[in-house]
């Protein structure tokens, strides 16, 4: 998907660009390959520099309540020092990487309603405009992806998924927010919580996985909040029954008999311990399918509305920032 938009801070007869993005979907820690495309307007202009910026929306949680914003993640500077003439046509490509803790925006294909972009940025004499906002697909690492087909086939079933603003202590997260993938508990395990929140923690070794329970309270006792967290080799994808594994991370998240396990303990292949999480936030509801966790319709809104909606946050947000089209 490509906007076009003309340079709002230059005014009329400055140039325009595009930005094209692969129709393919990445991963975390991958590499994005593209195009930037310049078309000179009325004038000569000196372009200083062209930069990409990854950006997100993110909630977060106040005193007062809720509120959302684009967040800047990564910026990469990946062209500039070229006069463009008037009416002239320039393209840059580019080959960037992305962070390992990027958040997933597709599962099986389908989107998850979080909104990814990468903006373009050009610095022409002294003057900065984001001009073109593209949206980003990325899916799951293989061991990502193995993890959360297992949930599936344990009859877990996905409901949504958000960026929060904030960090989970006890971890190495490096991003200034992090992704949680909700799930609703299988039969097995719905007497005891209302809810799972998944937290992928990538890096170039593995991942993180943290795992937080909205446990159900008993007949003399309130629900409570459980978390805790485990690591795995990217190398270890394809090596694991899977089943197997998730279900005994789950039986020890529902076992935790506090909020907040202070107990630290380690295993020779997973590493967890305690922790917990600050910033929460309030993501769109999407699926839940028949078939594990493939995304489906829910409430009515279905995928390709996810898409349009995610599509009119990054167009309004490009609207006020970059002036008029």
């Amino acid at each position: 998907m490509v906007f076009k938009r003309l340079l709002g801070s230059l005014g009329v007869g400055g140039p325009t660009v595009d930005t094209v993005l692969p129709d393919w979907t990445t991963a975390p820690g991958g590499t994005v390959t593209g195009r930037v495309h310049l078309k000179g307007g009325s004038g000569d202009f000196e372009i200083e520099h062209i930069t990409l910026e990854l950006v997100a929306q993110v909630e977060a949680e106040h005193d007062d309540g809720e509120s959302h914003g684009v967040v800047a993640f990564d910026r990469f500077v990946v062209g500039g020092g070229f006069r463009l003439v008037a009416g002239a046509e320039h393209s840059v490509p580019f080959t960037v990487t992305l962070p390992w803790e990027t958040p997933i925006t597709e599962l099986y294909g389908q989107p998850l309603g979080i909104a990814l972009g990468v903006r373009t940025e050009l610095s022409v004499a002294g003057a900065k405009d984001k001009g073109d906002l593209d949206q980003l697909a990325v899916g799951p690492l293989p061991a990502q992806e193995a993890i959360l087909e297992a949930f599936g086939q344990l009859g877990f079933g996905f409901t949504s998924a958000d960026l929060e603003y904030g960090h989970i202590g006890g971890t190495g997260q490096q991003l200034p927010f992090y992704q949680e993938i909700e799930l609703a508990p299988s039969p097995q395990y719905a007497h005891a919580v209302k809810e799972i929140e998944l937290t992928f923690l990538a890096t170039p070794d593995g991942t993180e996985v943290v795992l937080e329970a909205d446990k159900r309270g008993g007949p003399f006792s309130g629900g409570h909040d459980a978390l805790t967290r485990f690591t795995v080799a990217h190398a270890d994808a394809g090596r694991q029954d899977w089943n197997a594994v998730v279900d005994g991370w789950v039986r020890e998240l529902v076992e935790h008999h506090s909020a907040y396990d202070t107990h630290a303990s380690y295993d020779a292949s997973y590493g967890h311990d305690g922790g917990h999480r600050s910033g929460p936030g309030v993501g769109t509801a999407v699926a839940v399918g028949a078939a594990g966790l493939a995304v489906g319709v829910v409430g009515g809104m279905v995928a390709a509305e996810v898409v349009d909606e995610v599509g009119d946050i990054f167009e309004d947000e490009s609207d006020d920032e970059g002036g008029e089209d």
